[in-house]
């Protein structure tokens, strides 16, 4: 008999609201605005609030000690030589979608873990959530055992695929990655407790763990790549290195806490890490899609990225830049699309389509308001946040122009984040495949190739192809959820 969740701080309007009835799931597949009676759009922002916030905070943050790290590598070699800088965010830069890629199993286990999480909790059966974070751990125990190994191995061949030209930023590059992939176990088995506990709505603890990570992260920066409390000047080495200290420390708190237990999940050793058939097949068909997806991507993004590494140095180091200022305004979409993924998988355990589609509207709603002021802050001061980065006055210049670029883009990436993230918490994830083989498999790479080395306009050219890609991208994602064809998917164990 499914337990009642005993943590006043898991609870949401659903959990007051009758479990809907089975013929309405795959009734009136147009979304709908109304709202069920009694139920009033105060308490939807509450309950959406509620769970965003916490990520909001810890993402923000994370992606500030991101960059952070970033101005720090861009700092080597000082105002003196910031040509070493500009090697340096290049080295960095080469090692992100090697990484990405390497990432992919688990980030797609982890969509799969939240979905069947959230549904779970919809439904009040404790037993089976924490089974599928049992299933989950054991998935992404091997999967990262092996790719830490591969990766390890194969890290300069890597590098030197990505585009890297110049031996200097080779070695620093690889050096960067190995270090990387020697601690790739203990953030790959943080990011699957997390995808659990947000599952249930439990966005602070993982805002806990994370944000002392990054605390640690930014201190071990100081010390290790400037060499200071008499430890040696590590450089590039030291940066990757101190992120390992960090993640290290989220590992060991977020096993503590899901030992503990927040009310509703609670992993229990002793009940064994056997594979389960039904549940793997569950998180398997919503994760092998979700792969796919990452996998087309991350391989667009490497194609995109080799054609910028082809501009030089410079243009390299301007794009790795402005990337890292573009990733945190994706934390804003981030933040809310765990919102939508935990309210629309909840939603969805109660059979309720209705309160489905009224979380995820409003939450878009919210995320639209500060995708418009984050894009006013990046049009109007982004050339000054590029010099935090190097001082280069091609960089400053070049890098101020692209941030006009990612102010305009703020309204369309949040949107599809948010959007996208109700889908997946649906399991809606063959068709968010789909889209982004169309958008970032062939439209980006294919219009920046074609206007990089076609035309003259260089990296402008580049970030022309980007912007096509996240209007088609959000176009077509917001199609999807308007179809309302997510509202027919089940999980076996609803079937029955």
């Amino acid at each position: 008999m499914a337990e009642t969740v005993s943590s006043s701080r898991l609870r949401t309007t659903l959990d007051r609201l009758p479990m809907g009835d089975e013929s309405m799931m795959g009734k009136d597949l147009k979304v709908v605005k109304t709202l069920p009676e009694g139920v009033h759009s105060k308490e939807l922002y509450g309950d959406i609030i509620r769970i965003a916030w916490p990520s909001f905070v810890e993402l923000i943050l994370t992606q500030l000690a991101s960059m952070v790290d970033m101005m720090m590598v861009g700092s080597i070699g000082g105002t003196a030589n910031p040509e070493l800088g500009a090697q340096a965010l290049s080295a960095v830069g080469l090692t992100t979608q090697p990484k990405f890629l390497l990432m992919t199993a688990f980030m797609a286990m982890n969509t799969g873990v939240t979905a069947l999480v959230a549904r779970y909790k919809g439904i009040g059966d404790k037993q089976k959530a924490n089974l599928v974070v049992r299933q989950g751990l054991m998935f992404t125990f091997f999967a990262s055992l092996i790719l830490s190994v591969l990766g390890f191995v194969f890290a300069r061949p890597m590098v030197i695929f990505m585009g890297s030209t110049e031996e200097h930023v080779t070695v620093w590059a690889t050096q960067y990655l190995r270090i990387q992939m020697a601690g790739f176990m203990p953030v790959a088995l943080t990011s699957t407790i997390t995808a659990s506990l947000r599952g249930v709505g439990d966005s602070r603890s993982s805002m806990f763990y994370n944000l002392i990570a990054n605390v640690v992260n930014v201190f071990f920066n100081w010390v290790l790549i400037y060499g200071h409390l008499g430890m040696p000047q590590m450089d590039v080495a030291g940066a990757s290195l101190a992120t390992v200290i960090g993640q290290l420390v989220a590992f060991v708190i977020s096993t503590v806490i899901i030992l503990r237990g927040n009310g509703f999940l609670k992993l229990e050793l002793k009940l064994g890490f056997m594979p389960d058939k039904e549940t793997l097949g569950n998180l398997l068909n919503i994760g092998i899609p979700a792969a796919i997806e990452q996998l087309l991507m991350r391989a667009g993004m490497i194609i995109f990225t080799k054609t910028v590494a082809s501009l030089g140095t410079i243009p390299y180091a301007t794009h790795n830049v402005c990337m890292n200022i573009q990733a945190l305004s994706f934390m804003t979409g981030q933040a809310f699309a765990v919102s939508a993924t935990t309210l629309m998988g909840q939603s969805l355990g109660r059979r309720r389509t209705d309160m489905a589609q009224a979380y995820c509207s409003r939450t878009r709603r919210i995320g639209m308001i500060l995708a418009i002021i984050l894009g006013l802050i990046f049009a109007f001061f982004g050339s000054s946040i590029v010099s935090l980065y190097n001082t280069d006055p091609d960089i400053v210049r070049m890098g101020g122009r692209i941030m006009l670029f990612v102010a305009a883009l703020q309204p369309l990436q949040t949107s599809q984040f948010i959007i996208a993230g109700g889908l997946r918490g649906a399991g809606d994830t063959r068709a968010t495949a789909v889209i982004t083989f169309i958008t970032v498999l062939l439209v980006r790479p294919t219009v920046a190739l074609l206007l990089v080395n076609l035309t003259d306009l260089g990296l402008y050219g580049a970030w022309i192809a980007l912007a096509l890609d996240q209007l088609l991208r959000s176009m077509l994602v917001l199609f999807r959820y308007q179809s309302g064809k997510w509202k027919t998917i089940k999980i076996k164990s609803e079937a029955r």
